[in-house]
């Protein structure tokens, strides 16, 4: 029996989630030897400070604080630092040095990936990058290959669990928005400065990297039009849940073919409607989920933990052993498949439809009014609802409306709703907010 061969592993990061992949890395030894066909030999531990504290107990003698000598050493490499340097610098060395890297940097990828993927294609090694998106949830690569021989149309994703939480709360228990972010934050879902979850950047830059798969196209952070979660009220959610919806976060990447834009791919994060029907609807607490739409497949559907230490460490994991069993084999390494270049449209290109409150005057002739600049701008209505309202004090009655329009484009539907306002029955426009699945 031939001896089997030993692959040094360089892991720069020692946060939850590196420290439990280190954790593995020495626990299950034997079975990832057996997994990828090579002893996986965790060479060091590159971190800013050796004796920060961390929950997992590891030998000391892995730690340094000189990533660059550890990386250059490696056969493998995996990157949990976060941010953009001095992580694309380390990334860059090991692929020059012949290394294969795996990395859950989500922001890095969106931002600069390209860079990363013609450096990686060079130097014949492999980037792998499973856990940047939807944390343990096995989605990058089943749409990069078992995917491959379809056409993807559409891509909806709940891809931050801190966001996702804070809906949930705000839907199941009616709290405000400050209310269910200081719950998210006492349960260690949300960060002490929660900008990047709250904001949609932290899921715009997933929803880059989904759209780049999905579409065999580069789409950068740029390209993604973001809109958080920090303007929905307890209002929208209990609108919405008498109207039978509830409000998520989605990262939508989906294809567009119009007169006026051309074909394209629309790319957009924003607080979005979905029918309590929907399977997406159902995902609760701090889970993910991504929905896709393809042309032979139909519809599908992963869900999973979308962070935490261990579960966001299985998909690092699943990741090295399929680079080590590359280098073990042989071949080329494995990136992205990007075969043509498919544009970007603007979010007014993008085809939706809208959840529009209104408050009125109720008096005779305001539907019909309200009725004749959705069709002046080529918006249909599906649906509308008036309730009545008198208040108690100067005991004048006024109307609620609600009204779910059919997919139209963005432009027209706001175009729809800056008339509407400027309507003198309308006392205010009380929410505006886009729905999916209807």
């Amino acid at each position: 029996m031939s001896e089997v061969r030993t692959l040094k592993v360089a892991l720069l990061g020692c946060g939850n989630v590196g420290a439990q992949v280190a954790r593995i890395l020495i626990d299950d030894a034997d079975a990832l030897a057996a997994r990828s066909g090579a002893r996986l030999e965790l060479s060091g531990i590159a971190v800013r400070t050796i004796d920060a504290p961390r929950d997992v107990e590891l030998p000391r003698e892995l730690f340094t604080t000189d990533a660059d000598t550890l990386v250059k050493d490696a056969d493998l490499v995996i990157e949990l630092m976060g941010g953009i340097e001095p992580a694309r610098s380390l990334i860059l060395t090991a692929i020059q040095n012949g290394a294969c890297v795996v990395t859950g940097n989500k922001a890095l990828l969106a931002q600069d990936g390209p860079t990363l993927y013609e450096e990686a294609d060079k130097a014949g090694v492999q980037l792998s990058y499973e856990a940047a998106v939807a944390g343990a949830i096995p989605i990058l690569r089943p749409i990069r290959d078992s995917l491959s021989g379809d056409r993807i149309t559409r891509v909806l994703g709940i891809v931050n669990g801190t966001t996702n939480f804070i809906l949930d709360q705000m839907d199941t228990t009616g709290a405000q928005f400050s209310d269910a972010l200081a719950e998210a934050q006492r349960l260690g879902y949300a960060e002490a400065d929660p900008t990047a979850d709250v904001e949609g950047h932290d899921a715009a830059a997933k929803a880059a990297i989904l759209a780049s798969l999905s579409f065999h196209t580069r789409f950068s952070l740029d390209d993604v039009y973001c809109e958080g979660i920090t303007k929905v009220s307890a209002a929208d959610i209990a609108s919405a849940k008498e109207a039978g919806f509830v409000i998520k976060l989605l990262a939508i990447a989906e294809k567009i073919d119009s007169a006026e834009n051309g074909s394209g791919i629309s790319v957009r994060v924003h607080p979005t409607l979905l029918p309590r029907e929907h399977p997406l609807a159902a995902v609760r607490g701090a889970f993910n989920a991504v929905f896709i739409e393809a042309e032979n497949a139909g519809e599908l559907m992963f869900y999973g933990q979308g962070a935490g230490g261990t579960p966001t460490a299985s998909a690092v994991l699943g990741d090295l052993v399929s680079a080590a069993r590359r280098l073990v084999l042989g071949g080329p390494g494995r990136t992205e498949t990007t075969t043509g270049h498919v544009p970007a449209l603007a979010i007014d290109a993008s085809n939706t439809s809208y959840y529009i409150g209104l408050d009125v005057a109720d008096q005779a002739g305001v539907l019909a009014r309200i009725a004749h600049i959705f069709a002046e701008n080529g918006v249909s209505i599906e649906i509308m609802r008036q309730t009545i309202h008198r208040d108690s004090e100067s005991n004048v009655e006024s109307a609620e409306l609600k009204i779910v329009t059919h997919r139209a484009s963005e432009a027209a539907l706001a175009a729809t709703v800056e008339a509407v306002k400027g309507l003198d029955v309308i006392n205010s426009v009380t929410s505006v907010l886009r729905v999916e699945g209807v």
